[in-house]
């Protein structure tokens, strides 16, 4: 059984408590499905102000990010490369961080909760596998103390593979 800590410090305090528990999680753990589901969990109990964070990944044969492992209400099952924050940064490569989502062109509301967003690329080898997307239901959210950590959470994640 894995034990989950209490995440009662700061934001940076919980991000290095988090990245700790990813490491010894997904530790000796090749499939990437289990090791996602348990990462989302993870993330959705560490992170505060929050209602959505997983997985999408991304399905060469469609060119479309596909709906992974996650915590939160149903979402979107397939998201075409280019469209909307998780399809812009998974076709870009490169980590979105919207303040307002209501100001972002081409947005997909999943949720319409949603106010702010974060999504990082999954990346191996050159190879796009997916992203890690962080929805919030407040503006402004997100900022580079969560992205430097959750990219740290992908790079564990992908020196697994």
């Amino acid at each position: 059984m894995i034990e989950i800590p209490k995440f009662t410090g700061s934001k940076a305090e919980n991000y290095q408590l988090c990245v700790k528990q990813v490491e010894a999680m997904i530790a000796g753990e090749p499939n990437l499905i289990a090791n996602l589901s348990n990462i989302s969990a993870l993330l959705n109990q560490a992170l505060t102000d929050i209602n959505w964070v997983g997985f999408y990944l991304y399905e060469e044969t469609s060119n479309q990010l596909v709906l992974g492992p996650f915590q939160g209400l149903p979402a979107c099952i397939r998201i075409p490369l280019g469209r909307g924050v998780c399809g812009s940064a998974a076709a870009e490569q490169t980590t979105y961080l919207v303040k307002n989502v209501n100001e972002f062109p081409g947005h997909i509301a999943c949720d319409a909760a949603s106010k702010s967003e974060i999504v990082v690329p999954i990346v191996h080898n050159g190879q796009l596998l997916g992203v890690l997307d962080v929805d919030s239901p407040s503006f402004d959210r997100f900022d580079e103390t969560d992205q430097a950590y959750l990219e740290q959470v992908v790079a564990i994640l992908t020196n697994t593979l």
